[in-house]
C-alpha cells in the first residue's frame, strides 16, 4: 500500500454500534453478503479509547465482505444509546452504500431481517452513457441507513 504525504495509505474499518449484536451480525451477513472475522471482549483496560468510564464490557465483531471491513460494536455495560442520523443533512455518518445485483431480492431479505425501507429514498433515474440506476434506502435494525443501488445497462 502507498501512503500519501499525510502518511495515510487506506481506511482500516468503518465502525457501528449496534443495541443488539447477534441481530446486526446476521442482518449483515445473511442480508448483504458480509462474513464474521476477527473479534475480541473489550473491557475496563480500553475504556478511556472507547471514551467512556468504566465499568465497559463490549464485544467488537468484525466483518468482512471484499475490502470492506465494518467492526460491530454491541455494548453489554453500559448499554447502547442514542439514534443515528434519520437524513443525510446531519453531520457525521450518514449511511453505507452497498452495489445489489437485484434490488428487489435485497429489499426483500433485508426486511426479514429486521431492515426497513425509506419508501420516499425509491429512485429510478438515467445513468451515465446507457442505462439507468435503482437507488433505494433501508434502515438496519437499530436504524442505520443502507443505500442499495443497481445499475441496469441498456444494450
Amino acid at each position: 500500500m502507498s501512503s500519501s504525504a499525510s502518511g495515510f495509505s487506506a481506511v482500516s474499518h468503518i465502525a457501528l454500534c449496534v443495541s443488539d449484536l447477534e441481530r446486526a451480525v446476521r442482518f449483515y451477513t445473511e442480508g448483504l453478503g458480509f462474513e464474521v472475522s476477527d473479534g475480541w471482549n473489550i473491557g475496563d483496560a480500553l475504556a478511556q479509547l472507547l471514551e467512556t468510564p468504566p465499568p465497559v464490557n463490549v464485544r467488537s465483531q468484525m466483518i468482512v465482505n471484499g475490502a470492506t471491513k465494518i467492526e460491530l460494536l454491541g455494548w453489554r455495560n453500559p448499554r447502547a444509546e442514542g439514534v443515528p442520523p434519520a437524513n443525510r443533512r446531519q453531520i457525521g455518518f450518514t449511511h453505507l452504500s452497498v452495489l445489489v445485483d437485484d434490488l428487489r431480492t435485497a429489499e426483500t431479505r433485508l426486511v426479514e431481517l429486521g431492515g426497513t425501507v425509506i419508501e420516499s429514498s425509491r429512485t429510478h433515474q438515467p445513468a451515465e452513457g446507457n442505462g439507468s440506476v435503482d437507488i433505494l434506502f433501508v434502515a438496519d435494525p437499530d436504524g442505520v441507513r443502507i443505500e442499495l443501488v443497481h445499475f441496469t445497462s441498456e444494450s
